[in-house]
Order: structure tokens, then sequence, then C-alpha cells
């Protein structure tokens, strides 16, 4: 009798994640169907991954993602996804098409690429929601979140409301941008999440998008969901489900969500 080795004999998917990072890969790992593998470049370089040139026809790829490209040509993938929210909505409109062409032909032709951008608005259409509530981690400065705000407006997206979630007493005296580096990403609670959501998700929300790929989260989805009554997409679960779809992978996963189940 053999044991289950989580080889990727069905799909094996490429992620660009944060260096620092452990949310995407625990997720990612939990929600990934039989057969489906995933393997993770680490990125260490500021938003967004791949830089505009100044006539902004197009990106270069930094350091980090044209190494992580050069290692998954060789991995046969079926997918690639740049998964960060922050470069996608610190890009802006026009950044996901040119890092996607960019990311393409350093991968090769066998490999599909995506954005988390490109992802959760995939998700969105195919959920049917038009005006979500959208939830942003506490590590995001105030630049990011009218960014990310900006980003599903400039896409079509008007968020209900949105609302960059309360730490908590521990972390509240440090700004934003120091909660991660100080290891708030290494103690999230999805309870507080949970409360937090569902007592400040308007009536007027036809969803809720938790963005972020560092949020740890997909723990809730499948609950929050039953008690809101409305979709529940979050950045990790969009991009495994617009993974699995790229690759040709329709295996319903059941308990994270309806998404996973379409």
């Amino acid at each position: 009798m053999t044991q289950d080795d989580n080889w990727g004999w069905r799909a094996r998917i490429g992620l660009f994640i944060v260096g620092g990072e452990a949310v995407p890969e625990a997720e990612w790992w939990a929600m990934a169907p039989r057969g489906v593998s995933v393997h993770a470049a680490r990125v260490s370089a500021g938003a967004p991954w791949a830089r505009w040139r100044e006539n902004r026809t197009g990106v270069d790829l930094t350091d980090d993602l044209q190494r992580g490209c050069r290692q998954f040509a060789a991995m046969r993938l079926s997918a690639v996804v740049l998964a960060h929210t922050s470069s996608s909505v610190v890009g802006g409109k026009g950044w996901d098409a040119a890092a996607v062409s960019g990311l393409s032909a350093a991968l090769g032709a066998d490999a599909i690429a995506t954005t988390n951008g490109l992802d959760t608005l995939a998700a969105l259409r195919a959920s049917g929601v038009k005006r979500p509530f959208l939830v942003l981690p506490p590590w995001f400065p105030d630049d990011t979140v009218e960014a990310a705000v900006r980003y599903y407006v400039d896409h079509g997206v008007e968020p209900a409301a949105h609302l960059r979630v309360d730490p908590g007493r521990k972390w509240r005296d440090l700004v934003p941008g120091d909660l991660y580096g100080q290891g708030m990403g290494f103690e999230q609670e999805v309870e507080p999440l949970y409360s937090q959501i569902r007592a400040a998700c308007p009536s007027a929300a036809d969803g809720i998008l938790i963005a972020g790929t560092g949020f740890r989260c997909v723990a809730i989805l499948e609950t929050l969901e039953q008690d809101v009554g409305r979709p529940v997409i979050s950045a990790n679960q969009a991009s495994l489900w617009h993974c699995l779809r790229l690759a040709g992978i329709r295996a319903p996963v059941a308990g994270y969500g309806n998404l996973l189940t379409m």
C-alpha cells in the first residue's frame, strides 16, 4: 500500500510569494485537491514586483522574479501565479496584463501565468459579485488601502465599503507598515477576523472579498459565507481556483467556500 506523497500528477502550480511569509503555502496546501502540488519561489522586492517602464508600455521583472522564472521553467508547471495582492493594486490598471506578458516570456510556452489581481477579478465575476465588502489586512498602509479601492473601481467593481482590519490591542500602537515585520503575520487569529467582518459587512454588499495573500483567513470562509448569506472570496482561494481552471482541473474542493465547488 502506498501513501500520498503530494506529487502533482494532475497539475503543478508555481507561486511567487513574499519572502518572509508562511500563510500562502499553508493555505494553498490546505485547499489543494489531491494530485495538485504547490511550489513557491520567494520574492523580497517591494511592490510592485515588476516595475513599469518610464513610458508604461511594459514592465521589467525584478531580479527575484527573473530567478524564479528560470527555476520554474524547468519544473513542467501547469500555471504560475504572482501571488501578491499589493503588486496588482499598486501597479494599477494595466499592470496585471503587462506582468503576465513579462512572466510568460520568461517562463516559456508551457506554463500559463496569472496574477492575484486577475484571479480575484475572475472570482468576483464567477460569483456574481459586483459590490463587495473589501476587507484589507491591518498591515496595509494608507496609500495601499487607497490603491486597493481604486484598483477594483478601475476594473468595474465598486466596493460597497472597505475595512482595514483592527490588528488588536497588542499591535495598535504600531503603524500598519511595521506590523508584519514585528511578527504579527505569525500571530494572526481567525476568530477575531470573523467577528470584525461579520459585524462590519454592510447590507449593500453582495459579497465579501478578503484581499492579501499573507492574510490568514481561509479557515473561516465557509462559516462566514453561511452566516452572512453571501459569497466570500479570499486572495489565496481565488488564486487557487483560477489556477486550477487555467490548468484544466475542475475538481470541487469542499470546506473553503462556494467558489471552490464551482
